[in-house]
């Protein structure tokens, strides 16, 4: 089946609300047309150089996305981000939150920003611990920076062979999205959780999940 083909059996079978957005790490300028050609609207990218090129490869296209850093965002490369980005998932401290806002600021730049949650606490994995007080302070203290518009939680998941196994993780994260989004904080607008990817997007909108992160099923397997 073709890229357009899977793309848009995959868009058909999810709910209408919730937002797919194509993991495009080591795929080509003409993988990712297709599934712009297919409806695609968000794409994702781990890496600041890698964007610049895709970016440059799709051209006046690019402007018909919307482009999400997902991977860690290096203070280096910051300034490169906030030319590319329209919406970065991975701010993990104030103190990284702050740095965007000033360089943010300087160009009269404004951008939509998620907490990354690490809910599994993996050592090998970035993001806030899935500790509430942790992250309720860092919720406050983002939506008062004037360039950044905190919209959404975001989490990775431990991986498993089966699906199921993920599921206490995702509906843990949900819980702490319901938590924070119910403090009504001035300047807060949460209505983004991004979770669940290629074998796991089903469990994660079964608990909550607004934002699916597809790479190798619509794809295919990635490149090394």
């Amino acid at each position: 089946m073709s890229i357009q083909s899977t793309y848009r059996e995959i868009r058909k079978a999810v709910p209408a609300d919730v937002d797919i957005l194509l993991a495009c790490k080591t795929r080509t300028p003409d993988e990712v047309l297709a599934a712009i050609d297919a409806g695609a609207r968000d794409l994702g990218h781990n890496y600041v150089q890698e964007a610049e090129s895709m970016a440059a490869a799709l051209g006046e296209r690019s402007g018909a996305v919307r482009w999400h850093m997902i991977g860690p965002l290096q203070k280096n490369k910051i300034n490169k981000a906030l030319r590319l980005f329209d919406v970065i998932q991975t701010v993990h401290s104030f103190k990284q939150a702050q740095e965007i806002q000033k360089r943010a600021e300087a160009i009269g730049k404004h951008l939509k920003v998620y907490i990354e949650v690490n809910i599994a606490e993996e050592s090998a994995k970035s993001g806030v611990p899935p500790e509430q007080e942790i992250l309720e302070k860092l919720a406050r203290e983002i939506s008062g920076l004037r360039n950044l518009r905190l919209e959404g939680l975001m989490t990775m998941g431990p991986f498993y062979e089966d699906p199921e196994a993920i599921r206490p993780y995702f509906r843990k994260t949900r819980q702490i999205f319901d938590h924070i989004r119910s403090l009504k904080v001035p300047g807060l607008d949460l209505t983004v959780l991004s979770m669940g990817m290629s074998d796991s997007y089903r469990v994660a909108i079964e608990e909550g999940s607004t934002m699916i992160r597809l790479g190798t099923i619509v794809f295919g397997p990635r490149r090394a």
